[in-house]
């Protein structure tokens, strides 16, 4: 069984899109994250110390999504899986889904976005 920390409907404003008029006036995103992380020791000892702060985290995906304009929400999506994996290394795999219920698609729809799953590489001996 694998430990789990979620963040669900983080949402940010953004200009992500192949459209030029996403690019001018932007849209609200929502973002999903999904980690992968042993909470034994956090469990146990009941300190922050032993797990990554859900705010951090928040920060690093808003600070990753936010920091350029991508024209693919997998892009978009694969950049916060990096980043997160890269500024903690507690996690050992994400899932990020982005929700883009505004995309220039001509019919009537609740839902539309990707997931991307990353996991950490592990190093050689």
């Amino acid at each position: 069984m694998n430990d789990r920390i979620f963040i669900k409907g983080l949402s940010l404003h953004a200009y992500h899109g192949v459209m030029a008029h996403e690019a001018k006036v932007g849209q609200t995103f929502t973002i999903d994250l999904d980690l992968d992380i042993d909470l034994t020791d956090a469990a146990r000892s009941d300190r922050v110390k032993d797990t990554v702060s859900y705010d951090q985290v928040a920060t690093c995906a808003s600070d990753a999504f936010c920091a350029q304009r991508f024209r693919l929400i997998e892009a978009a999506a694969g950049g916060v899986a990096n980043a997160v994996l890269a500024t903690f290394p507690r996690v050992r795999a994400i899932a990020v889904t982005i929700h883009k219920p505004h995309a220039p698609i001509a019919a009537t729809f609740s839902d539309v976005g990707v997931t991307v799953v990353r996991t950490r590489q592990k190093s050689k001996p």
